[in-house]
């Protein structure tokens, strides 16, 4: 039995490698000191791992020293892949744990990745890097895989080992090599592509589809809105149908749907093909944060507030409820809106970690608002302890005209001022 190196430990990393942990010796290895240290007190500040589960997973070892990893011979690299600030890819945590590995690498060893990439990102970014670091040659020396994640941060239903998982490799019998290693420990079954390019396209049209249909949600909503309709009963109408969607509108932030298709659209443009629905899906959803802070400042001024200085309460700020990740979260387009009009915005979440909030984002959380003090409420995102309030448990917080905007739709229909 192989030993397995699992390289980025956040919210893909860790769950993979505690599920391998509780069958066979794995290294977790990151570059954040500060996280080893916690994971080596039993502590995930993500959630996706619980305390009892990194107790069960007593095979798997945590380190941030490559000397450590050496002896592996499976290497899964689980990094981020970001967009930078002009919406094309970020490969550089991908490239640097490509050198990494390469400084480590062996005759005869797997090198799996599951970050999302565009399709070809495998073999033409991430092959020449370890061939370069490790003196090695390709398919004759070390072999690659490709077995795109499909973790959904703070769903405890759908979780690593009960999600079906695509896998591939470099040559025949490596794809059958890896795809008996996911099986081990995927209770849900594996499916494996003929290529690693099939399996990085697979990935990375799977949100882009998500991303179209959240899209066209939004702009339903946007017409609905100037229609005087609401558009959440829109939806339960049409969702009497057996085949219609159950998409919503919202904000799409995150590290995967508002991220994997700019990975696409940018291998497209790269060979030649402007991608349209794509990327016209992505300006609809990439200004729904101005769009939503433009509502609440207009129904604002028919409430009779003047909106310079007026105080707002967002609850929520995490990019989906029921989880703390930050990243990509699109409350923050919201939030520079109204500060652009003249807003003094305060912010709650209970899931958040505050520090992270100020570090990445600028903005201080507050733990307890004070009741009767604000001109607007937004319930951004309805974690379970939000969800659970009633509108008169909201209103508390507003002054006597003050206005409820349910971004998402959780309260009962007519119980807030407005909601996309």
């Amino acid at each position: 039995m192989k030993n397995i190196a699992v390289i980025g430990l956040g919210y893909v990393g860790l769950p993979l490698a505690a599920a391998f942990g509780e069958q066979r010796p794995v290294k977790g290895f990151d570059i954040n000191r500060k996280r080893i240290a916690e994971l080596k007190d039993g502590v995930d500040l993500t959630r996706e791992v619980s305390p009892e589960e990194l107790r069960g997973a007593s095979k798997l070892s945590f380190t941030d020293s490559l000397e450590e990893i050496r002896e592996c011979e499976i290497f899964i690299v689980t990094v981020p892949t970001p967009i930078d600030e002009y919406k094309s890819p970020d490969l550089n945590p991908l490239i640097q744990a490509s050198e990494s590995v390469g400084k480590v690498l062996k005759k005869g060893d797997i090198v799996i990745y599951e970050s999302t990439v565009f399709p070809g990102a495998t073999e033409e970014v991430c092959v020449p890097i370890l061939e370069r670091e490790s003196g090695l040659i390709f398919n004759q020396d070390f072999f690659a895989g490709y077995s795109p994640e499909r973790i959904n941060p703070g769903d405890r239903e759908h979780r690593v080992t009960t999600i079906k998982k695509v896998t591939s490799g470099s040559t025949p019998e490596i794809a059958e090599e890896v795809d008996a290693l996911y099986a081990g420990i995927i209770t849900a079954g594996t499916h494996k592509a003929s290529s690693i390019k099939v399996a990085e396209a697979a990935k990375v049209i799977e949100n882009t589809q998500r991303d179209l249909n959240i899209a066209l949600m939004n702009e339903l909503s946007m017409i609905f809105s100037r229609l005087k309709i609401d558009t959440h009963e829109v939806l339960a109408a049409a969702g009497t149908k057996w085949n219609f969607l159950p998409f919503k509108p919202g904000l799409v932030g995150g590290h995967c749907i508002g991220v994997d298709p700019y990975y696409l659209t940018h291998k497209a443009q790269a060979i030649g093909y402007h991608p349209e629905i794509i990327l016209a899906g992505r300006r609809v959803n990439d200004n729904m944060g101005p769009y939503a802070a433009a509502e609440l400042v207009k129904a604002m001024i028919k409430k009779g507030h003047t909106v310079a200085n007026s105080r707002v309460l967002i609850i929520g700020f995490a990019f989906k409820e029921n989880c703390p990740d930050l990243r990509n979260t699109r409350v923050i387009d919201v939030v520079k809106e109204l500060q652009d009009f003249g807003c003094s915005v305060d912010i709650m979440d209970c899931w958040a970690d505050a520090g992270e909030a100020f570090n990445e984002y600028g903005v201080s959380l507050v733990d307890s608002p004070p009741f009767g003090g604000y001109d607007a409420l937004l319930l951004a995102v309805p974690h379970r302890e939000y969800a659970d309030k009633t509108s008169s448990d909201l209103r508390a917080y507003l002054k006597k005209t003050g206005v409820l905007f349910d971004l998402k739709g959780v309260l009962p229909l007519g119980e807030a001022d407005l909601r996309l």
